[in-house]
């Protein structure tokens, strides 16, 4: 059972109950999904001579949400990131925002994950360029999460933050205390503060539109030593390129109900979950996110438009140049899947014309507008 055949048996159901009210970008992942791999997207055929069978390679679909497509891409970010890692420790620091608001930050998503980087970044840099505790420039890592293990909406983002700052002018690593990064109290007070005034700034009718009581609640901030910063580094990478539940976890699909497992925070134990289908795709699609939003962002001497920093960084470190990858086989090179041993490329597959956009959904929205 695969997350592509629960929407191929129900999205029309789907489609149905919430009509016009699915945002777009829910409706092309769900095409990309159930088209990913099969004859719709073209591909190769190849021929093994050994097992004298025809292999058929239909092409992914390259969407981000896909549970398919991505996996690979994960790990060749954390040996990248590993290059550059700095001899020092590192913390994950994550930021969070009230429940009360998270109704608001699901109807608005683009503007309030944006403003939750902001906010989150801009306080980390605060308190890192303050004297008291590193006096200098930062440079971190932010990755964007909105699932539990259960597939509920929880936004919040962790930082890969390495413990200190760059003194650029005195060319010079500093942190004063290395217990802990920054006082986590002050850097809640700051994140909500910054959070409030980003929003008051961006959509003032959104701002007005929540409850004055929200602002003097808790923006928890956490954070967490992680030693050298591999561990760091691997834990972020579960959510760069993979979506909030993999085929392997969904046990089952049968009378209209979604079986599925995930591991207990905390106990870590192995639960089993039963919901609904058109629930199961309700909570899978919450986490897909406008096209185009970048989940993962680079801050301070890290940042694309801060290379002398970082070169200054580098230096001082004396970290060596980056390795760079062999580069992949040629396109047509494909093994088979029963004897491992290279096939014979015979033919390409011709993907199909694509269709006008959202074609596929057209029919169900009239025919629930007719209603």
């Amino acid at each position: 059972m695969d997350i592509a055949t629960i929407f191929r048996n129900y999205f029309v159901d789907y489609v149905k109950r919430y009509g016009d009210r699915i945002p777009s970008f829910h409706l092309k992942a769900v095409n990309a999904i159930i088209k990913c791999r099969t004859r719709e997207m073209g591909g190769e055929v190849y021929y093994c001579k050994s097992c004298r069978q025809y292999h058929y390679a239909y092409h992914s679909c390259k969407n981000r949400h896909c549970p398919k497509c991505g996996n690979n891409k994960s790990q060749e970010w954390v040996e990248n990131q590993k290059q550059k890692k700095l001899p020092v420790d590192y913390f994950m620091v994550t930021f969070t925002i009230p429940q009360e608001l998270r109704f608001m930050c699901r109807s608005h998503q683009r503007l309030f994950y944006s403003i939750m980087f902001k906010a989150a970044s801009g306080a980390l840099k605060t308190l890192l360029g303050d004297p008291e505790y590193a006096g200098g420039k930062a440079g971190f890592i932010g990755v964007l999460h909105t699932w539990t293990r259960q597939l509920m909406y929880h936004p919040h983002i962790h930082f890969i933050v390495p413990a200190g700052a760059f003194d650029v002018v005195r060319n010079k690593w500093r942190l004063k205390y290395p217990e802990f990064l920054v006082p986590v109290f002050a850097l809640s007070k700051l994140y909500r503060k910054n959070f409030q005034k980003e929003l008051k700034k961006r959509d003032f009718q959104i701002y007005q539109s929540i409850p004055a009581n929200i602002w003097r609640m808790k923006f928890i901030s956490h954070s967490k030593l992680m030693g050298k910063g591999d561990n760091a580094f691997e834990y972020l990478a579960r959510y760069l390129h993979r979506v909030a539940i993999s085929n392997s976890n969904i046990i089952d699909c049968k009378d209209g109900n979604v079986t599925f497992r995930y591991r207990e925070s905390g106990s870590n134990k192995v639960k089993y979950q039963t919901v609904s289908a058109l629930e199961f795709m309700r909570r899978f699609l919450q986490h897909v996110l406008p096209v185009g939003f970048q989940k993962i962002r680079y801050y301070g001497f890290l940042n694309a438009s801060a290379k002398s920093d970082w070169t200054k960084v580098k230096a001082y470190f004396k970290l060596k140049e980056l390795v760079i990858p062999d580069q992949p086989e040629s396109e047509h090179v494909y093994y088979c899947p029963k004897c491992k041993t290279k096939m014979l490329y015979l033919a390409s597959i011709l993907r199909k014309p694509r269709p006008p956009p959202l074609h596929i959904f057209e029919k169900y929205f009239w025919l629930v507008s007719s209603r």
